[in-house]
């Protein structure tokens, strides 16, 4: 039983590039969340307002949309849907940081529009931690071989 539970922390080279099981299983359980919740009400919306949505709100719609269809992928690849996860941290923590935070400070944030977003965004501490940090930047920051490409095309 412990061993089994050990087993979630090691880091699985074969199958996930040295990435710990655990991240894996949190990966794959934001994706469903994502999946059902996300493409439940952006899907039933679509469904529901099809052909009547103004442009942008069908921009919007549009987008939800597919967010949970790239999720769904997630479910089976998780760390090669993970840009998806690393733009619902960033949009949701610039959000908390230049319309919740300056209205909370305010004491405005209670009773405002932005009032009924906030809880859902505060979860995005979930992703934080189902990120498996150190492959991100290895795999998207820190390679030598792109920095090496990147100075070579600009110079």
């Amino acid at each position: 039983m412990l061993s089994g539970i050990l087993n979630l922390f090691k880091r699985d080279y074969e199958r996930y590039d040295g990435v710990r099981k655990i991240n894996i299983y949190l990966l794959r359980a934001l994706y469903t969340l994502i999946f059902l919740f996300v493409g439940k009400s952006s899907w039933t919306y679509i469904g529901v307002n099809y052909g009547a949505l103004d442009p942008m709100e069908g921009v919007v719609w549009s987008v939800w949309a597919s967010f949970s269809v790239l999720s769904l992928i997630g479910i089976i690849y998780p760390l090669k849907m993970l840009p998806i996860i690393l733009l619902e941290i960033l949009y949701k923590v610039i959000w908390l940081l230049v319309v919740a935070y300056p209205l909370w400070s305010v004491g405005q944030l209670e009773g405002s529009d932005a009032e009924a977003l906030f809880l859902p965004f505060v979860w995005v501490i979930l992703p934080i931690v189902a990120v498996p940090w150190k492959y991100v930047f290895r795999k998207y920051i820190y390679t030598s071989k792109r920095i090496g490409n990147i100075l070579t095309v600009s110079t």
